[in-house]
């Protein structure tokens, strides 16, 4: 693994200690599939299935993690939690929630972590 993708896997970690902080539950990580994409993080957040995109930065990068989501990921993350039903059973009670996790690393200090609800 590069250090990117070191970087990546970290902050997917951070992002997915916060969510079950906040009492969710991750049901899968990193689900992928064929060429449509990868779900970063598959949650359940009461009856509601939350498909979380999990953006890392290094303190000082010109884009800050949360301006990641563009009206075609956002699309493209739709289309990757239909799958995920379709696979898994059927939508849940509660319907789909698309989330963004934005993870700074600083230079000095500690992660900064930041949960948007319902971003698409």
């Amino acid at each position: 693994m590069n250090a990117r993708g070191a970087m990546g896997k970290y902050g997917e970690t951070l992002a997915a200690r916060r969510l079950t902080g906040a009492g969710m539950t991750v049901l899968e990580r990193n689900w992928r599939c064929g060429k449509t994409g990868e779900i970063d993080i598959v949650a359940r957040d009461g009856d509601v299935l939350v498909v979380c995109e999990v953006k890392t930065r290094r303190g000082g990068s010109f884009e800050h993690p949360m301006a990641a989501v563009t009206p075609e990921k956002a699309e493209r993350l739709r289309r990757l939690a239909e799958r995920w039903i379709q696979t898994h059973g059927g939508a849940p009670p509660g319907g789909v929630r698309i989330d963004l996790v934005g993870v700074l690393l600083p230079q000095r200090g500690a992660p900064v972590v930041e949960h948007a609800r319902g971003v698409a």
